[in-house]
């Protein structure tokens, strides 16, 4: 029984769910603080927003697995997912994938319409101009990617908040586009070998290391402008933001003199989880604070 959860747990992607799940979170927790809506009566659309986005997600990371196993199979890291080797049955993977998207959508309209309607642009996005269109054939599959991967925090803004205007919600939103590119062409250093065999046209297989190191760097100076979007909300929020991606930047220019570019890209992962975790945990609690003094 455990084994048939582990199975249907890489299915769905259940790491990809939960790191997804915060920046939804603090969206909604600092939509609340913004518009001062009482959490308590907001509780069910939290929970509504919780369970339809990890549905949506689960969803999203199904349709890929069942779409790249035929990648999945060369690649070291991707070889031993079960919708390679058979362990579950492939039209059942379909059908759970389609009953996530589903049900994912219909539970985040219980909040507004606009949320599901976001949950599902999001799961296609993932799905269509980059799984099936981008992924194999250009260098920019990163950024097309990108879009789907940075929808949650609109969600969780759209669950409880009256519009999506508000510059902190695109702050938010922007912030997760742009952090993805460092991180995602870190993993391509780190797994160079793997998408070179498989034919993957990631950034550092085409165009080298050099040119890699160079995007994450205009994308981390972009980042730090980006915290600026903040400053209507908190400058705290702002400052804290613009730190973080200034000790990211300081990392990368260091690292690259001092290792190899798969030290240096490892160094750059680690850091990414760090940032993201950090931003999105001290956003989460300022809200609350707020909400408690509000």
């Amino acid at each position: 029984m455990q084994n048939y959860i582990d199975l249907w747990a890489k299915t769905v992607k259940t790491g990809i769910i939960k790191s997804n799940l915060i920046p939804m979170i603090a969206a909604l927790m600092l939509a609340l603080y913004t518009y001062e809506l009482d959490f308590v009566e907001n509780i069910p659309n939290l929970i509504y927003a919780i369970i339809g986005s990890a549905f949506i997600i689960g969803a999203a990371g199904t349709f890929n697995n069942l779409y790249d196993r035929d990648i999945d199979a060369i690649m070291q890291r991707t070889k031993e997912r079960p919708t390679v080797t058979g362990e579950l049955n492939t039209k059942l993977i379909l059908i759970v994938a389609i009953i996530l998207l589903v049900v994912g959508i219909a539970i985040l309209a219980l909040t507004t319409p606009l949320a599901a309607f976001l949950g599902f642009l999001g799961v296609f996005f993932y799905v269509v101009p980059y799984t099936m269109w981008t992924k194999r054939r250009t260098i920019w599959n990163t950024e097309v990617g990108s879009i789907s991967g940075a929808v949650p925090p609109l969600i969780g803004w759209a669950s409880v908040a009256p519009d999506l205007w508000y510059p902190a919600v695109w702050a938010l939103f922007i912030i997760m586009v742009i952090w993805q590119m460092p991180h995602f062409y870190a993993i391509a250093i780190r797994k160079q070998d793997d998408y070179a065999i498989a034919n993957i046209p990631m950034l550092p297989v085409v165009k080298g290391q050099r040119r890699t190191y160079i995007q994450s760097n205009v994308y981390l100076v972009l980042l730090m402008l980006t915290s600026f979007l903040f400053l209507p909300l908190s400058i705290g929020l702002t400052l804290a933001s613009i730190v973080l991606g200034g000790i990211w930047l300081w990392i990368s220019f260091v690292g690259y003199r001092q290792m190899d570019g798969k030290k240096w890209a490892n160094k750059m992962f680690g850091y990414s989880l760090i940032y993201m975790t950090v931003l999105f945990a001290t956003v989460i609690i300022y809200a609350v604070v707020g909400m408690i003094v509000q």
